[in-house]
């Protein structure tokens, strides 16, 4: 076999994981449940919870892009969900944009941040890659601390939400509610076909044998700082619209505990699964607003159930149902 021969081959090969999965119909049947409870949901709970956590689910889908279908692991992938919720709380409130040129505005800061941060962190890999992102993050909190723009430790307050494409009224808890799905499902839909591309095939090959995907002739390097410019244009696009939802953009937002908190969702949810994320996210926004009044610290009951479900679901909690449910087909089928 010529070595032509042997590379489309393996590139044959790589392509093929793109059938569908034996998992599939459950997948489907989850995706068609979680879209008819998000529907019913704001008739029945508190529209601003339920946004916050979508708001969230958003941003732990657009990290599980980069580490679980790329890999990579990143510790300041809050810069791009503050970055942008600052750009998109100031395009509106001090540009006058409509909140969805604001979105955009966000989406677009947060991907060229993803491109600049993206270039240096790149070239490293494993612990070294995580260090670089999580430096460089710092450094651009330390920015929007003592950018004038950015109203320092107070943030930028007040930002109107105005009418989304000149006749929604984002002031009606049901309408910005709606507004938000719609992001939300926007994002979830771009990271499903970009994982189920062929772009994402090589994603997954880089994740699962990077020697491999180079010896194929993959220039491994472009397609990680795609996928890293990517996932930080979703997870701009999840800042700015919570910048939108909450009316503000503060420092919080940048903060390396933000990075902390997506990296706990997206591996409570499962890594690598599309609702995964929007599981972990709920768990931890649940948690979060439910002992917000009580004086038990909410960081030890999130790390004791975090040490649970790392002991009994090793998959995130959505990984370890497909998985079982795998099973049980396979040894039903045998």
């Amino acid at each position: 076999m010529t070595p032509m021969t042997e590379i489309t081959a393996d590139a044959a090969t790589i392509r093929s994981a793109a059938a569908p999965s034996r998992a599939r119909p459950l997948v489907l049947a989850l995706l068609a449940l979680a879209l008819l409870a998000l529907v019913a949901a704001p008739f029945l709970v508190y529209p601003i919870f339920l946004m916050k956590i979508l708001c969230f689910a958003l941003f732990a889908a657009a990290f599980n892009l980069l580490l679980g279908y790329t890999g990579l692991l990143s510790f300041g992938h809050a810069a791009f969900f503050g970055g942008a919720a600052y750009a998109t709380a100031h395009s509106v409130k001090v540009w006058g944009f409509t909140p969805e040129l604001g979105l955009l505005a966000g989406v677009l800061a947060a991907a060229v941040l993803g491109l600049g941060i993206g270039v240096l962190a790149i070239r490293r890999q494993g612990i070294y890659f995580a260090m670089v992102t999580l430096a460089l993050s710092q450094m651009f909190f330390f920015f929007c601390l003592q950018a004038p723009f950015t109203g320092g430790e107070d943030g930028i307050q007040g930002v109107p939400r105005g009418l989304a494409f000149g006749l929604i009224d984002l002031n009606d808890p049901l309408a910005i509610y709606f507004f938000v799905l719609a992001v939300f499902l926007l994002g979830l839909f771009a990271v499903y076909r970009i994982v189920h591309s062929p772009f994402g095939m090589v994603m997954k090959s880089i994740r699962e044998n990077e020697n491999r995907a180079i010896s194929l002739g993959y220039s491994v390097n472009r397609y990680k700082l795609a996928a890293f410019v990517m996932s930080a244009a979703i997870a701009g696009l999840a800042g700015g619209a919570k910048a939108i939802v909450f009316q503000f953009a503060t420092l919080t937002d940048v903060s390396w505990q933000m990075s902390g908190e997506v990296i706990l969702m997206t591996l409570l949810g499962g890594i690598g699964t599309l609702l995964g994320p929007l599981v972990g996210a709920t768990l931890v926004v649940a948690l979060q607003n439910t002992l917000a009044t009580s004086a038990f610290p909410v960081t030890v009951v999130t790390g004791l159930i975090f040490m649970v479900c790392v002991l009994t679901f090793r998959r995130g909690l959505v990984g370890e149902t497909l998985h079982r449910w795998r099973l049980r087909r396979e040894r039903a089928g045998g």
